[in-house]
């Protein structure tokens, strides 16, 4: 049959530093270290997946912990993978464009004058 895992004993799994599987969204599947408790419901991961706020629902503890400090800086979480030997990729920042294009002035249309037909038409509806 299924087992039924206690609320409680999975809330008592979430502390800084414990390894977590990301098990929902577009980071699935991903390792991550908890490096903050924002609330009885979220936290503050780090590691595979993007640095954010996640609801400890979708996250599966692993049986490893780590030293690492509250709210560590991505480079020291970087380390402390390297160190367990988990791959990271790093993505390259894009360098900033030095001289943006001028912008273009929007010209402004002239009012063109009422053609005879349309003066007729004008005439015709107010009488």
């Amino acid at each position: 049959m299924y087992e039924i895992r206690d609320k409680e004993a999975g809330k008592n799994m979430m502390e800084i530093g414990r390894l977590v599987i990301k098990i929902a969204g577009r980071d699935a599947k991903k390792k991550a270290i908890i490096i903050d408790i924002i609330d009885e419901n979220n936290v503050m991961i780090d590691g595979q997946t993007r640095r954010r706020k996640c609801n400890i629902k979708h996250l599966e503890p692993l049986d490893k912990t780590v030293h690492i400090k509250k709210g560590a800086s991505h480079s020291d979480v970087i380390d402390t993978f390297k160190d367990l030997g988990i791959e990271i990729k790093e993505k390259k920042k894009k360098d900033k464009v030095k001289s943006a294009k001028p912008v273009k002035k929007r010209k402004i249309k002239k009012k063109v004058e009422e053609t005879t037909k349309e003066k007729k038409r004008n005439k015709e509806r107010k009488t």
